[in-house]
């Protein structure tokens, strides 16, 4: 079983879990995310569902359509994304 706080990549412990994707926007692509820990602006995350995987730099998050540098454990967020992202995939730092 995959616990999502600390999923076991190979034997190695990965970062922690920063949240999951709970829709993604196509259209425009933006994935809304449950933040699961502190997320900023600048950061680099890892998003992986299954043996998909795809990182990339935070370069804008919102929280009701407001632009925020930074956001807190339990916020939702919008972000705009590299790829097109499924839900339930899992976010963490890279």
């Amino acid at each position: 079983m995959l616990n999502l706080a600390y999923p076991n990549l190979g034997g190695i412990m990965a970062n922690q879990s920063l949240g999951k994707v709970t829709h993604y926007y196509d259209k425009i692509g933006v994935a809304i995310i449950e933040l699961a820990d502190t997320l900023k602006v600048g950061d680099t995350v890892k998003y992986a569902k299954g043996e998909d995987e795809v990182t990339q730099t935070i370069n804008s998050i919102q929280i009701e359509k407001a632009p925020v540098d930074s956001a807190d454990k339990g916020a939702i967020v919008g972000v705009k994304v590299d790829a097109p992202i499924k839900e339930g995939t899992v976010i963490s730092r890279a």
